[in-house]
């Protein structure tokens, strides 16, 4: 039961993860002046990177739900003694593609990040707080990996032991 009440904290705190960092992506704009009267605004959605970084938190939240839910209910069913090898390896093999996708999503953000933030301070245009709410993005993305790379590690421990 321990187990179980740790592999939730994690999928919990992944969760929060995810959210957050959902939210802070969204909110990601700046105004941009060009010339004397023009103002162009740039949003988190102009760049395809953080497109693929919404992408993989949307991902990563639908599945996290998905497990949070699973997780509840064979907590609730702490008499089963018997567990079925074709659920434990679909949650590790799982919890193995989840963390990749975070993983990616998280790198492809604090690379154009890096890349876009050094080509605007060259050109010298202003951006305001616009690439530091991209590196807060990919930062908590990053711990969400973390956690669930965690969680597939503990379920790797429920594997059948077969010779």
């Amino acid at each position: 039961m321990a187990s179980r009440a740790l592999i939730l904290t994690l999928r919990l705190l992944t969760l929060v993860f995810l959210v957050v960092s959902l939210v802070v992506l969204t909110m990601d704009t700046f105004t941009m002046q060009i010339y004397f009267n023009t103002e162009v605004q740039i949003r988190f959605r102009d760049v395809y990177a953080y497109r693929y970084m919404l992408g993989t938190m949307v991902v990563g939240t639908a599945y996290t739900l998905i497990q949070i839910a699973r997780t509840l209910h064979r907590m609730c069913k702490a008499n089963q003694l018997i567990s079925r090898d074709g659920v434990t390896l679909f949650d590790f093999f799982a919890d193995q593609i989840a963390s990749y996708v975070l993983a990616t999503g998280s790198a492809a953000g604090f690379g154009v990040t890096k890349d876009l933030k050094s080509v605007f301070e060259i050109a010298g245009i202003p951006y305001g707080k616009f690439f530091d709410k991209g590196y807060a993005a990919a930062s908590l993305l990053l711990f969400a990996f973390v956690c669930a790379a965690l969680l597939s590690i503990l379920s790797s421990f429920g594997l059948p032991k077969k010779v």
